[in-house]
C-alpha cells in the first residue's frame, strides 16, 4: 500500500473530473493493452523465468540477478517479463474490474462499500471505496476502488447477496435471515456463521483489518477469477524474492522466509480522467505521490499512457504499460531489509487522458507478525550502521492503514 512522504510532487493543480460514463460502442477490453501499442520501455525489463522454472542454467540465474540488481540500485522500479501468467487471465482481470466500475449499480456498489472498524461488516479497510474516499498526504484522491487483504481465516469472504442475508443491527448483532436463500445458521458458541454449501465466517463486529473480504455480485466472475489471479501473484512473486535474495547477497530463501503467509493485499482501482479546474473539493490527484510501504509491489494495468509518473534517481519517468509485462517496484519494508541499499521510490498517478484507466496491484507484504530490520549482510555493504530499527510489520500496517480514507465530517479515519 502507500506510505505518504511529507513533500509531495510539486507542481499539481486543482483538478476535476470529465464524465467517465462508458459508452455502448466501448465495450471492455480483452487484452490488458487494448487501445494502443506496446510501450517503449522507460524502465529495465528484468527476465524472471530462470526463477520461475525448475532447472534454471546457473548463466541465466546470474544474468536476472545482474541485471535486478542494477534496476533496484538505479530505479527501484522495473518491468517483470516473461513470468508465464496466460495473457488470457491478465485481460480478464482488467476487464471485470472494468466492468464493475463503469456497469456495476450503485447498490450493488454500496453492499460492498467499506466501513469502519466495527461497524457493520467493516474492519476499516476491505472493501469499495468510492471516488475521493482514498486520501494520500491529507488530499483526497480521484479514484475509486475495491480492497482485499490475505484472510484472517482461509477462505472467508462475502458477496453482496451473502451479505443481505444479514441484518446488521447497531450493536453488529446478527439477525437470522431468510430472502430467497440458503438458511443462515450460527455455530453453538455463536462465533460464526455458516450458510450456503457450508462456508463458515466469522460474524462481526471486526477490529481493524480483522474482517472478512467482500466481493461484489457483478461481474459474477469476479471471486472466482481474482482467486486464479491472487495465487498467481504469490506463485510470481515468490520467484522475484527468490531472485531479490540472491540480488542483495542474503541468499534466496530470505526474504520468501518472511513472507511466507505474506498478509498481502490486492486493489481494483479506477480512474476517471482528469482535467485542469477551480472547484476546491478536488483536492487530489488521480493517486497522489507516495512510496508504498511494504515490501514489492506488481502492478498490472489496461494500456492507458502518461498516467503513473515515477520519481528516478535522476528525474521523473512515464512508466507506461509494456505489453505482457508487470510493472514492479519495492517498498518500504524492502529499503529497510536493505538498510537503504535499495531505495522505495516515490510515484503517483496523474490520469488526464481520454477513457477510463483501470489498474490491479497486488502488494506481497511480509507476514502479519514478521519483525523487519535491517540485514547484517546489507548493513555491511551501506557503512555498518543500521538506519532503521525492528519494527513488526503488522504494527507498521495497521499504524497506516489509520491515515488512508476519508469521511464525511471527520476527516480521515
Amino acid at each position: 500500500m502507500t506510505s505518504q512522504p511529507p513533500d509531495a510532487i510539486s507542481g499539481l493543480s486543482h483538478l476535476s473530473l470529465k464524465d467517465p460514463s462508458p459508452t455502448p460502442s466501448s465495450p471492455p477490453p480483452s487484452s490488458p493493452n487494448p487501445k494502443h501499442p506496446t510501450a517503449t520501455p522507460s524502465l529495465p525489463l528484468i527476465d524472471i523465468s530462470p526463477f520461475l522454472t525448475p532447472s534454471p542454467t546457473p548463466t541465466s540465474l546470474t544474468t536476472t540477478t545482474t541485471a535486478l540488481s542494477s534496476a533496484l540500485l538505479s530505479h527501484g522500479f522495473f518491468y517483470l517479463t516473461h513470468h508465464t501468467i496466460p495473457p488470457a487471465l491478465l485481460a480478464h482481470v482488467l476487464s471485470l474490474a472494468r466492468a464493475f466500475f463503469l456497469t456495476a449499480s450503485p447498490g450493488t456498489k454500496h453492499l460492498i462499500k467499506r466501513h469502519p472498524a466495527g461497524t457493520g461488516c467493516g474492519d476499516g479497510a476491505r472493501g469499495y471505496q468510492r471516488l475521493f474516499e482514498n486520501t494520500t498526504a491529507g488530499r483526497r484522491d480521484a479514484h475509486e476502488a475495491i480492497d482485499w487483504y490475505r484472510p484472517v481465516e482461509p477462505g472467508e469472504g462475502l458477496t453482496g447477496k451473502e451479505l443481505t442475508f444479514f441484518k446488521i443491527w447497531g450493536d453488529c448483532g446478527i439477525e437470522r435471515a431468510r430472502q430467497g436463500h440458503d438458511d443462515v445458521l450460527r455455530d453453538k458458541k455463536g462465533e460464526v456463521l455458516v450458510f450456503g454449501e457450508g462456508e463458515r465466517v466469522r460474524k462481526p463486529p471486526y477490529g481493524v483489518l480483522r474482517g472478512v473480504n467482500l466481493w461484489p455480485d457483478e461481474p459474477s466472475a469476479m471471486r472466482e477469477v481474482y482467486g486464479v489471479y491472487v495465487r498467481e501473484m504469490l506463485r510470481v512473486g515468490e520467484g522475484v524474492l527468490r531472485a531479490m535474495g540472491r540480488a542483495a547477497g542474503v541468499g534466496e530463501g530470505r526474504f520468501v522466509g518472511m513472507t511466507r503467509e505474506s498478509f498481502w493485499v490486492m486493489r481494483a482501482i479506477g480512474y476517471p480522467p482528469l482535467e485542469g479546474g477551480e472547484e476546491e473539493e478536488r483536492e487530489g490527484v488521480s493517486c497522489g505521490a507516495h512510496t508504498d510501504y511494504g515490501c514489492l509491489t506488481m502492478l498490472l494495468a489496461d494500456g492507458t499512457r502518461g498516467a503513473l509518473q515515477v520519481r528516478g534517481r535522476e528525474g521523473g519517468v512515464d512508466a507506461d504499460p509494456v505489453e505482457g509485462a508487470l510493472v514492479v517496484n519495492i517498498g518500504d519494508m524492502m529499503e529497510r531489509w536493505t538498510n537503504g541499499l535499495w531505495k522505495s521510490t516515490e510515484h503517483r498517478v496523474v490520469h488526464r487522458g481520454d477513457g477510463y484507466r483501470v489498474s490491479v496491484p497486488f502488494f506481497l507484504e511480509p507476514d502479519f507478525e514478521a519483525v523487519v530490520r535491517p540485514l547484517e549482510e546489507c548493513v555491511e555493504k551501506t557503512g555498518g550502521v543500521e538506519k532503521w530499527g525492528p519494527v513488526k510489520y503488522g504494527d507498521h500496517l495497521l499504524g497506516k492503514v489509520g491515515g488512508n480514507f476519508y469521511e464525511e465530517g471527520a476527516g480521515k479515519t
